[in-house]
């Protein structure tokens, strides 16, 4: 197996990213046995906590798993270098794809360029596009995206002793339609980011640093933003539009961003990039291994795929339009911040341990029972 990418430095890593790996993609982590290493690396809890206009939803810890969080700095070489060391494997760098090759209509390998100009033609049965949202294997492969639009820019940095050092969580700002975050990270850092309608995007641009201080002034639990504990230089990301493509096609199989690129704010891009992986890699074992025809397993995954993070994904390309909140979300939020039970559904929702309708089974008769009580009280 060759696994190509295109930066020649090893210790090269994606430098725009809140990296939090929300609970879902724990268990693919520890099954590839790469849990403990990132815990070992610094990667720090990150139970959450969200603020809205209607209120504070604190999922309880006890009944919602918690994800972590871990620079990309730390995050990637330490993925690359595991990858590397499996056994059949071979890991190489500084080549970028030119074309694929086929055979009839099916992907038959990619032909790659390095640095010095050689090209090199790389045959497989199966080829896998795992680059990001503007992936270039997907686009040699005539796999255009549907997009959906989105309506926020994001600017973010680090901070030193943004928090208390134990407290770890991960906060999330609502503010309607603004929000903003807080995930801290390895070596005492915060990362701390502002996603703004993009109407707001010559203020952010022109001195972004003071633009998220202003956010967060007066906000509940806002970091501390000493100008002198910040670390590096400032984040900004304008182009955030949602992104989906078909899965797969013949001879081919795209994964995390590739596939489907959605809205940052609710940190699932590491989670999906870990489940689509694992999706796709057990749907076409068994072709893989002769058992069945490739395009069978690669049906399996595209379905796999749609069925798990569709509707998901419907729900967060909606809301990152920039739009105000509904009012069945304000009722919603106003239910949770109230209801510990409508919370860990919440929780358990944002951190992918369930799909929208599940949370709303376990939410609504929470939220009947506090409609009732309402009522009581007010006709007493």
């Amino acid at each position: 197996m060759a696994l190509l990418e295109k930066n020649a430095d090893p210790n090269a890593f994606k430098r725009i990213c809140s990296h939090l790996i929300q609970p879902e993609g724990l268990p693919t982590l520890a099954r590839l046995g790469l849990l403990e290493p990132i815990l070992a690396a610094g990667a720090a809890p990150a139970p959450l906590r969200a603020w809205t206009p209607e209120g504070m939803i604190d999922p309880p810890d006890d009944q919602v798993r918690h994800g972590i969080n871990l620079r990309r700095e730390r995050l990637d070489p330490l993925v690359r270098e595991a990858a590397a060391a499996t056994p059949g494997v071979e890991l190489m760098l500084g080549l970028s794809a030119e074309r694929l090759l086929r055979d009839g209509g099916a992907v038959a390998g990619v032909a790659a360029r390095d640095r010095d100009g050689a090209e090199h033609r790389l045959r497989a049965p199966l080829t896998v596009g795992a680059d990001g949202r503007g992936s270039r294997v997907a686009e040699l492969a005539g796999a255009d995206a549907r997009t959906r639009p989105h309506g926020r820019v994001v600017y973010a940095g680090y901070w030193e002793s943004a928090y208390p050092d134990d407290d770890a969580r991960a906060r999330v700002w609502f503010m309607d339609p603004d929000c903003g975050l807080a995930f801290r990270t390895d070596s005492g850092l915060t990362i701390c980011g502002v996603m703004p309608t993009a109407d707001r995007l010559p203020e952010f641009r022109a001195d972004p640093e003071a633009a998220i201080a202003g956010f967060f002034a007066g906000l509940p639990e806002a970091p501390r933003l000493d100008p002198d504990r910040r670390v590096g230089s400032m984040l900004g990301k304008i182009d955030m539009t949602n992104r989906i493509r078909r899965q797969s096609a013949p001879g081919l199989a795209l994964v995390g961003d590739a596939a489907l690129a959605a809205d940052p704010l609710f940190g699932i891009g590491c989670g999906w990039a870990l489940r689509s992986a694992e999706w796709m890699a057990a749907s076409v074992a068994p072709a893989l291994g002769g058992a069945e025809p490739l395009d069978r397993g690669l049906t399996r995954y595209r379905r796999l795929h749609r069925r798990r993070l569709g509707l998901r994904a419907a729900t967060i390309f909606d809301y990152s339009t920039g739009r105000p909140m509904y009012r069945t979300e304000r009722g919603f939020y106003r239910a949770a911040a109230r209801d510990p039970a409508i919370a860990a559904a919440f929780g358990r929702l944002v951190g992918g341990q369930i799909g929208p309708g599940r949370m709303l089974a376990e939410a609504l008769p929470h939220g009947a029972l506090l409609t009732a009580r309402d009522a009581r009280r007010r006709f007493r």
